[in-house]
């Protein structure tokens, strides 16, 4: 009678264990790292949110929720992308962000000229650095815990001469995406390996998409008090006025009334410092916020159609396969920058004060985040 009690009550615990053993593993499960080849993906499984990264040129190329793709993309393929990054993913703008107002930077006091027979830098007005085509990043780990899955990956610049050539400032820069409680977080540090102060002048230059409607459906909302006036090349002219002479009401603004290609500083913070720009479809939400090192945003959004696909001045004609034909919903790119188009020479000419350096032996850190609701 014993016996059979022992049994009974072993069984019992075998299917109490059964039960619960895969409840356990599902919770811990959350949030996953997967690295196949180059390509590192996380994934949360509750939030059905997904980020894919190339990690050979350390960039988050697509960033998906409940099947929805947030970044609009110009390439069929993973292959194409690999072959030809550009203005794809989340790319890095370095290092200088945007447009130059000459073909030199300057730096301590000092005019830096670039060697415009390298070919990494062209045109007389240089744009978006020379670091989106980068293919020397370096994996440096993928995990995931109960809280994050995280990627980090590493540019090693002071080991590239032609990087060096026209940028001459010994550095490194790690890049960690890190997804965690429905947000996807960039951070990136930027280690100042020189013997000279190193201005930092990087950004970013996404183009996001909402799917639930197309670019005249949206709205967007801009938490920025000034509005840096641009000249032809569009690039600051020093001047600004307060953001509602430009728009009545930064909060919402219809896309299908203004095409945008400018430039925002004094941005409204909350307590931690950081500032939140806005996207809005029917029910769709995506906020990009951005912490307190990022002292300006750069807004891009232009009515969809041939032609219309985003600045690039300096990007030749592509020859990889064109991508599979999609919906003209158009795209909004919410560029965080580190300091206004051109900051670095307007800092030397004194009509820009907020240049941010890095001291020999120091380093530079920031994150911006993206949040997706509504999906």
């Amino acid at each position: 009678m014993m016996m059979h009690s022992i049994v009974r009550l072993g069984l019992t615990v075998l299917v109490i264990a059964t039960i619960i053993a895969p409840r356990t593993a599902a919770a811990q499960a959350r949030y996953t790292a997967k690295q196949t080849g180059d390509i590192v993906q996380l994934r949360d499984t509750r939030g059905d949110m997904t980020v894919s990264v190339l990690t050979t040129v350390g960039n988050a190329y697509e960033l998906v929720v409940k099947g929805q793709d947030l970044i609009r993309k110009n390439f069929a393929t993973v292959e194409d992308f690999r072959a030809r990054p550009g203005l794809n993913g989340i790319p890095l703008l370095a290092p200088f962000a945007n447009r130059l107002d000459e073909t030199a930077f300057y730096a301590n006091g000092k005019k830096y000229n670039f060697d415009m027979e390298l070919g990494n830098v062209r045109g007389p007005i240089p744009i978006h650095g020379y670091l989106t085509g980068a293919t020397d990043w370096k994996l440096v780990e993928a995990k995931s815990d109960n809280s994050s899955a995280w990627v980090t990956c590493k540019l090693d610049f002071y080991r590239n001469p032609t990087y060096m050539k026209q940028f001459p400032f010994a550095h490194s820069i790690t890049i960690t995406y890190r997804l965690a409680d429905g947000a996807l977080e960039v951070r990136t540090r930027i280690d100042n390996l020189s013997n000279d102060p190193m201005p930092v002048a990087i950004g970013f230059h996404p183009y996001f998409q909402l799917t639930d409607s197309i670019r005249e459906e949206w709205t967007i909302s801009l938490g920025a008090k000034t509005h840096w006036i641009l000249g032809s090349n569009t690039i600051p002219t020093g001047e600004t006025q307060p953001i509602t002479k430009l728009v009545p009401d930064p909060k919402q603004i219809a896309l299908k009334d203004v095409s945008l290609d400018d430039v925002f500083s004094d941005l409204e913070r909350d307590a931690q410092g950081r500032a939140v720009m806005t996207m809005k479809g029917k029910q769709q939400q995506l906020d990009v916020i951005v912490g307190p090192n990022y002292k300006a945003m750069v807004v891009f959004s232009r009515p969809p159609g041939p032609g219309r696909g985003g600045r690039g001045g300096q990007q030749a004609p592509s020859t990889a396969p064109a991508a599979p034909a999609q919906p003209q919903r158009g795209s909004v790119a919410f560029e965080p920058m580190v300091g206004i188009t051109n900051s670095m020479n307007m800092a030397h000419k004194g009509t820009y004060k907020e240049l941010q350096s890095v001291a020999p032996g120091g380093f530079w850190v920031e994150s911006f985040w993206v949040r997706p609701s509504g999906f």
